[in-house]
């Protein structure tokens, strides 16, 4: 934890969900949510083998994030942000991770977070085109692989 004074709940969990994911933090990120939160993801299938791209509750959202570190680095994945650009109402907090950044592509990435006693209780990822298709060519060479 820091001793930063932030305005809101919400640009809080913007900071500091950004930097525990970058430090690879998985303790320090499981902070962060409620006990009943559920995290949606189009990565859980491929991270720990569920049909579903839900998770519901802290236990099932360690075991995606633990095992979503041990999985990084990924050329594609560079924490590129506009510093300070977020939305948040007082309940939903929005930022993007663009696919466009001065280091070349990557995976472009929408955080939705609906935010509930200044933690985060539904967490929905979404991917846009370029990151979708390396889901796709990676689902593809492993079933080739198989």
């Amino acid at each position: 934890m820091t001793d930063t004074q932030y305005a809101s709940d919400g640009e809080r969990i913007y900071h500091e969900w950004h930097d525990r994911a970058r430090g690879r933090d998985v303790e320090g990120l499981l902070a962060l949510y409620a006990e009943d939160a559920t995290l949606e993801s189009p990565l859980v299938p491929a991270i720990i083998g569920r049909e579903s791209g839900v998770l519901d509750g802290r236990e099932e959202i360690h075991a995606f994030l633990a095992e979503g570190t041990k999985r990084r680095p990924n050329e594609l994945v560079r924490w590129h942000r506009e510093t300070g650009r977020f939305f948040f109402d007082g309940r939903t907090l929005m930022w993007e991770y663009p696919r466009e950044t001065p280091d070349g592509d990557q995976i472009e990435i929408l955080e939705v977070m609906e935010l509930r006693h200044g933690l985060i209780a539904r967490h929905r990822i979404y991917w846009g085109w370029f990151g979708i298709g390396q889901l796709v060519r990676s689902a593809v060479a492993k079933q080739a692989g198989d």
